[in-house]
């Protein structure tokens, strides 16, 4: 009996660490938001796990996994984003409303909300993907954020363009386009070149890149999911 509630257990892991992910973008203490929201989606990942392997898949188990994804993956990059808003430069002409500009950082919170409604509900998400997965999005801002934090607060970006990303971030979260996902049933080649590209390529980028790198395997993964959209 006790086995059907670990996975239960690892699921209110994820909630836990995306909970002091918040609090500590909130704070703009930005590796530790990103650290926990890394710990968050290793939990993410084993929670569904050892739902399958354990055989204790649960319509509790379902509902508590979106919940504690959309803290962690939702409200936690979001949070960065808001305390972002109020380092990046204005142009002269927003000077009036930049102290509002902030709050449309949660655009991302709702929208993450609604990704996984929609996933929750949609029966061709069972092996891949429709629209942008919460925690990549989740891994794409934190690490951009972290990684190119002297960039994003620079003169040469403005709030312009973060508010652009964000509303692109959004978009992507609920579009119809094909994704491929990670989860490896098979052994074989033909089934797994695509992922094996993903994760080479993924390598390179974060050696040479550090942390933008992981902001950039999440574009690479957008990037490779468009141009094999007829074959995922």
């Amino acid at each position: 009996m006790v086995i059907r509630f670990i996975p239960n257990f690892v699921t209110c892991l994820n909630l836990f660490s995306g909970c002091i992910a918040c609090v500590m973008a909130f704070e703009a203490n930005y590796t530790l938001a990103l650290i926990f929201i890394i710990l968050s989606a290793v939990f993410d990942f084993f929670d569904g796990m050892l739902a399958r392997v354990l055989n204790a898949p649960s319509p509790i188990g379902k509902d508590l996994d979106s919940l504690a994804d959309d803290i962690s993956f939702g409200m936690a990059p979001s949070l960065m984003l808001f305390s972002l808003f109020k380092e990046v430069t204005y142009p002269s002409f927003l000077t009036g409303v930049s102290d509002l500009f902030p709050y449309l950082a949660f655009v991302l919170a709702v929208f993450s909300a609604l990704r996984l409604a929609k996933f929750n509900n949609d029966t061709r998400q069972t092996d891949s993907f429709v629209g942008l997965p919460v925690p990549a999005n989740a891994l794409f801002w934190a690490a951009l954020i972290v990684g190119a934090h002297g960039f994003l607060t620079s003169s040469q970006f403005n709030a312009i363009y973060l508010l652009l990303l964000v509303f692109l971030f959004s978009g992507l979260l609920v579009s119809e386009i094909p994704m491929f996902s990670l989860k490896i049933k098979t052994l074989t080649w033909n089934e797994n070149k695509l992922r094996i590209l993903f994760l080479v390529v993924c390598i390179v980028l974060i050696i040479f890149l550090k942390v933008s790198g992981i902001a950039a395997s999440i574009a690479w993964y957008i990037l490779l999911s468009l141009f094999t959209r007829k074959k995922a």
